[in-house]
């Protein structure tokens, strides 16, 4: 992908979303950008559409693609996977060709099936359960590794760094927090003895009766599958019963609004996420243009970016929006993105996904060396 200079466009994701905008089909190219932009997990939704946003008006300052300008809908999926469904049939009754999203597992999981029907091709900047290709589906993709690969990785980090002989685990019940959650007791091996092994409930405020039967098996850490609105009100309630045991997590809470929410009870939490990008001239580039128009770019922004510079890099270099041959460019070539180059493996995974362990440090995340 080339990087474009950035320029302020208005778009109304509002107005995108009504009947009326179906009277120009021949003027335009549509791609949808999907999420949850309402809730407690908004932030990430809203910053997967920005960043989708940045790089259409990037194109569209170039003069679109194939000659037309293109059109961002912005659906909020609200994180819930009937919600996400309905989502993909809007857009697909809206004639778009392409999807960037949706953000949580359990909705992209579910969607994936209606774009791929409809010949729409679908990438994902953040939906990491395995699953998601594992469906046969020919149209979707991912930018972000998955959950196998970051649950062994908070597996060995635990094993080396932390050597607890007991350790508990905890997920949100949902395809990713459970999922990551699984993967991890695996990767865990026989050495280490798993006390605790259970779910809470998304959007629970209280969660002390868990922590309380955890920290009666006496564990020396624990990890915890789930999103970051759960995650800080775990290290908040844990430090309030006296459980000071590191918490390790997943990606799904690599973001400040963790730190903030739990504030200094997050300090020492562990957290699995890709290697910092910030050395990278490109990513240089996308910070800077974003936050010009949007403030401070969120984790996955970077991720939602470049999915959808290699949606229209493949439109423009097959000459059609046609869902099949964009998909088949797609899983055939490497593209340069912001976070660096990226290629597919025959299901639609990156080819490379590195992970690594970051730390809350001085109420910040410090990437371990």
């Amino acid at each position: 992908m080339v990087q474009r200079s950035g320029f302020s466009l208005a778009i109304c994701a509002a107005a995108c979303l009504m009947v009326g905008c179906t009277t120009q089909d021949h003027k335009v190219i549509r791609i949808g950008a999907a999420g949850p932009m309402t809730g407690d997990q908004s932030k990430m939704g809203i910053d997967l559409r920005n960043a989708a946003e940045l790089a259409v008006s990037e194109w569209n300052e170039k003069g679109g693609v194939l000659g037309k300008k293109i059109e961002l809908l912005a659906g909020d999926d609200q994180a819930d996977p009937k919600q996400a469904v309905s989502i993909a049939n809007k857009f697909i009754n809206q004639k778009a060709v392409a999807v960037v999203g949706h953000w949580n597992s359990s909705c992209s999981i579910p969607a994936a099936k209606y774009y791929n029907d409809a010949n729409m091709v679908m990438i994902s900047p953040a939906t990491t359960n395995p699953q998601f290709t594992l469906q046969g589906l020919k149209n979707v993709f991912r930018v972000c590794g998955t959950d196998d690969q970051q649950g062994k990785v908070a597996a060995e980090f635990v094993l080396r760094s932390l050597k607890p002989k007991k350790v508990a685990v905890i997920h949100d019940k949902t395809a990713y927090g459970q999922g990551l959650a699984d993967y991890f007791k695996k990767a865990l091996g026989t050495g280490t003895e798993v006390v605790y092994f259970g779910g809470i409930v998304q959007r629970d405020p209280d969660y002390k009766a868990v922590l309380t039967a955890i920290k009666e098996k006496k564990p020396e850490a624990f990890f915890f599958g789930g999103i970051y609105p759960e995650a800080a009100r775990l290290v908040r309630q844990a430090k309030e019963l006296g459980l000071t045991i590191p918490m390790v997590t997943g990606d799904g809470v690599y973001d400040p609004t963790f730190i903030n929410i739990a504030g200094k009870a997050a300090e020492g939490t562990y957290v699995t996420f890709g290697k910092d990008p910030s050395g990278l001239s490109t990513a240089k580039t996308f910070n800077e243009r974003y936050r010009a128009k949007y403030g401070e770019p969120g984790p996955y922004s970077i991720y939602a970016y470049d999915a959808a510079n290699i949606i229209l890099t493949a439109i423009k270099e097959t000459g059609t929006t046609e869902g099949t041959k964009v998909a088949e460019y797609i899983a055939k070539n490497t593209f340069t993105g912001a976070f660096g180059d990226i290629s597919f493996d025959k299901n639609g995974d990156v080819t490379k996904a590195p992970y690594v362990v970051w730390e809350v440090k001085g109420g910040t995340f410090k990437q371990l060396p």
